[in-house]
């Protein structure tokens, strides 16, 4: 009902036109079962006994039809259209909610196929019930009128004509309650699909690389294999249910006919009434079977709904940040504090890290695979929440920044290249108002000015899906110039080189420090030149910083450190050519 009820509050003037469409086809419906009997009294058994038509009456009649098929039509439209349009207005508007929610959640969470689904089909689930609902609503007029009117036209034909009414109602709460905890696993189930089948498509290269397309097949069909018993399961309720909701009303209508036969015998009713009572019954029992459609409809959008809730209630950490960062086109000053962060709330990954980065400087982070780089990186830009300690960008805490403001003077570039099915300059620009002057100039700081070029048409050059058409690092220059159209005050590179020859590597290292003087750079780096480049470096081991100095310091005095640099050297020395 709160489901219900929260459609209702989102749409009310929808609804209310809806509803009203629903009610005038439920009084006109009542009114059909009148002027039926009195066609039949008055036209159909006159004709019958004489043998001869009266056709100002069957005129007359004709007309009544008429304006009773027209008034139903209207009623039928207003219903059907605005609850439709109530319907894709809710489809539309949670899945912008889910949009919305999902960007400012924290990076970690649920597998991108689920929550596809959750923004897809579980929004459809949850809102398609309302479709129908301005119809259940409005026919409880007609159930009400009908009723009554039934035992003003005969109370004992009423009576039994509604004995079995009850147990109606009574199948269609047991229906619900049968087939909720099938729908829900259903529901459950068609996020898995997704989840495995958007996984298997995005690593598409590396499962036919490796060979593993018969095992991703399998993967796939078991979870395919249990969505269809899941769905077999809910069919197979649907199924012993639905004849007996269909088959109880039309016994009802039944035994009240052979009553009414008696009755009419008896004289006690005229075959109008008959007539009558027997349209009204069938008027009741529609209204009925549509609220066990609704029941039955219900669980599944519970499970839709139940799964929505669980992205929009989902926690966003501490609220948002007011604080701007200054615009004053100085590099950033960057101190990070006591530092402790860890994944599952257990195990650290950076232990009481302390270092300090002076405005306008580079400072390269070197450490073993695991050493805590990439989220010490991601903590700087607040992509990560510590559990404790603190960041300051120029004595602001990280926590109360703006997030419009740190996206403006923080730019990161990470270990993944994701390039957007579109141009070169949109790709770069992300839709921003970047003059084409300002493209090239970050494209040139990013040596990738000679490849655009040739390009077949230049910047407006559409790259594909991932940008497919290109090299591994063409796509991560790209990647750098994307950050560094935005000028920023504080530059984030995580790797962000690896697939670049390592003489471009240099050159745009060295072009990074005369190019960008009003930048501070933290890299992640393992190539000697490359970190030779930095004014500092700081060494990581097992989440902690455990020293920072100029690189031939800590050649000199670290081992961990010199072990790391010469067995990059060593393992890229011996690797085939």
């Amino acid at each position: 009902m709160r489901l219900m009820g929260r459609a209702i509050a989102d749409e009310p003037r929808i609804f209310s036109l809806a509803v009203a469409g629903s009610v005038l086809f439920s009084l006109v419906t009542v009114g059909t079962a009148y002027a039926f009997g009195a066609i039949t009294e008055h036209v159909v058994q006159p004709a019958l006994k004489r043998d001869e038509v009266d056709v100002a009456a069957l005129v007359s009649a004709g007309l009544v039809v008429l304006a009773i098929s027209i008034l139903k039509i209207i009623g039928i439209l207003g219903r059907r259209l605005a609850g439709g349009v109530m319907a894709f207005r809710q489809f539309a508007r949670y899945r912008r909610r889910v949009a919305n929610k999902l960007v400012r959640l924290p990076a970690q969470g649920r597998p991108t196929g689920d929550l596809l689904s959750v923004a897809n089909s579980d929004v459809e689930a949850a809102w398609f019930i309302i479709m129908p609902l301005p119809f259940a609503v409005g026919t409880v007029a007609m159930v009400v009128v009908a009723i009554v009117a039934l035992f003003v036209t005969d109370w004992a034909l009423a009576l039994f004509g509604l004995a079995l009414f009850p147990l109606i109602f009574f199948m269609n709460m047991l229906y619900s309650s049968v087939l909720t905890p099938r729908t829900r696993t259903a529901q459950k189930l068609r996020g898995e699909v997704s989840a495995v089948a958007h996984e298997s498509f995005d690593g598409a290269l590396i499962v036919k690389a490796l060979g593993r397309g018969e095992h991703e097949s399998v993967r796939f069909e078991t979870k395919v294999n249990q969505l269809r018993d899941a769905q077999v399961s809910v069919g197979r309720i649907r199924g012993l249910f639905n004849p007996a909701m269909d088959a109880l009303p039309a016994l009802a209508t039944v035994a009240a006919l052979f009553v009414g036969v008696v009755r009419l015998q008896s004289g006690a009713v005229t075959i109008a009434d008959l007539v009558t009572v027997a349209y009204l019954l069938t008027a009741v029992a529609f209204p009925l079977r549509s609220f066990g459609w609704v029941l039955g409809e219900l669980p599944r959008s519970i499970a839709g709904w139940e799964r929505i809730r669980g992205v929009l209630d989902a926690s966003e950490g501490p609220a948002p940040g007011t604080t701007p960062l200054a615009n004053n086109g100085q590099p950033i000053r960057v101190d990070v504090k006591d530092l402790v962060l860890s994944y599952d709330g257990q195990q650290p990954v950076l232990r009481d890290v302390n270092v300090a980065i002076p405005a306008g400087k580079t400072i390269a982070l070197v450490g073993a695979t695991g050493s805590g780089k990439t989220t010490l990186v991601q903590s700087l830009i607040n992509l990560l929440k510590p559990q404790r300690g603190e960041i300051q960008l120029d004595n602001v805490p990280l926590g109360d920044i703006e997030p419009a403001s740190l996206s403006e003077r923080v730019a990161w570039v990470g270990q993944s290249t994701f390039l957007f099915d579109d141009t070169v300059a949109q790709n770069i620009t992300l839709y921003g108002s970047f003059s084409e002057d300002e493209i090239w100039r970050a494209l040139e700081l990013a040596h990738a000015a000679e490849f655009v070029q040739a390009l077949p048409d230049g910047l407006n050059t559409r790259l594909g899906e991932r940008g497919v058409s290109l090299s591994g690092g063409q796509r991560q220059r790209l990647a750098l110039a994307r950050a560094l159209v935005r000028r920023p005050a504080l530059l984030l590179l995580d790797d962000a080189t690896s697939a670049v020859d390592p003489k471009v590597e240099r050159a745009i290292l060295k072009g990074l420090r005369s190019g960008v003087s009003e930048t501070t750079v933290v890299l992640v780096a393992y190539r000697r030149a490359s970190i030779s480049l930095a004014d500092e470096v700081a060494y990581l081991e097992e989440g902690r910083i455990l020293a920072q100095g100029s690189h031939d310091e800590l050649l000199a005095t670290v081992p961990g450190y010199a072990a790391v640099v010469t067995a990059y050297e060593t393992n890229m020395a011996e690797a085939p050519s």
